[in-house]
């Protein structure tokens, strides 16, 4: 190990970059997501097999990142 990576100073501030990144991951990931259920809110749908139709679309999609997230 370097002498940098013994110093706790150091390990605190890279921990807390970690930790902000991460964040901002993730509410990037949310906010992605609610725009999509919002576009689903919407709508006006002609009956509710539109409606569902929608939100399968919106489900795929959500199961297709997991898949690729889980793969990486």
């Amino acid at each position: 190990m370097t002498n940098m990576e013994n110093n706790p100073a150091f390990v605190k501030e890279l921990q807390t970059r970690f930790d902000k990144k991460l964040k901002e991951n993730e509410i990037s990931v949310l906010e992605y997501w609610k725009a999509q259920i919002d576009r689903l809110l919407a709508m006006k749908p002609d009956g509710i097999a539109s409606l569902q139709s929608q939100i399968k679309r919106v489900s795929d999609m959500m199961d297709t990142r997991i898949r690729t997230m889980k793969k990486e």
